[in-house]
């Protein structure tokens, strides 16, 4: 008999919402999300959106409504910038041969700009930085026009200024977002919402504010941490130490 690996969770993200996802190393975030994008099959209950089974609709329909941003860096860095955006559009299409219409190009173009990779759109993926590689992938999820948007830490690779042009993006878009983050600060600015974990069972559900207190983030990082109230921002922000 298999280990669980994740434990019994039941929440309902409403439209619109962005629900971050946290814990220490193994505690569950990535196969929460391999969930949530049908990469894993559930063994038992149910994932559904807008009611409906993600397992019982075909995997095109799913990939309309969903999209995600993964850690793995793409593989096949032979396609160009444009090209990769443009594989976004690729459920949207009739059939496997189907062309780019003016849609699917205002799509993209909107696309690149929106995560600024105009002038990158020519370059071939294998020629970019790896924070450049992780913006393309987001470029290509936007592109799907999903109604659910899944990111595996999406910061990962990226300078302090597309850090916070990401984050800018998930407050902006006009999306349901379901992403996992390491940074705790990071998660209370940017989300609705916070699923706390801790070996694949869920230890809280609800306002980052009210999940990550001093006694939660102590028990399931295994750390001692405080919260400070910052100046001249007066935001409040978690320290930590052994």
């Amino acid at each position: 008999m298999g280990r669980t690996i994740l434990h019994p969770i039941s929440l309902e993200l409403a439209p619109g919402r962005v629900l971050g996802i946290v814990g220490p190393n193994g505690a569950g975030k990535s196969t929460f999300l391999r969930l949530l994008y049908r990469y894993l099959r559930p063994t038992s209950g149910s994932i559904e959106l807008d009611g409906v089974d993600l397992w019982s609709s075909s995997a095109r329909d799913v990939a309309r409504q969903v999209a995600a941003v993964l850690q793995e860096q793409p593989t096949d860095f032979a396609l160009t910038v444009h090209e990769i955006v443009d594989l976004g559009r690729t459920p949207h299409r009739k059939g496997l041969g189907g062309m780019m219409n003016r849609e699917d190009a205002a799509v993209v173009n909107d696309a690149l700009d929106r995560l600024d990779l105009g002038d990158l759109a020519n370059r071939r993926l294998g020629t970019l930085s790896g924070g450049e590689r992780q913006r393309v992938m987001a470029a290509r999820a936007l592109a799907q026009e999903p109604r659910l948007l899944i990111l595996d830490e999406p910061t990962n690779h990226l300078d302090i200024r597309h850090q916070l042009e990401v984050l800018a993006l998930i407050r902006e878009l006009p999306l349901t977002i379901v992403t996992s983050l390491h940074d705790l600060n990071m998660a209370t600015q940017v989300c609705d919402e916070i699923l706390l974990l801790r070996a694949g069972h869920p230890l809280g559900l609800g306002e980052p504010q009210a999940i990550l207190t001093e006694g939660a983030v102590s028990d399931a990082f295994s750390v001692t941490a405080r919260q400070e109230r910052l100046s001249p921002s007066d935001m409040t922000h978690l320290t930590f130490h052994l």
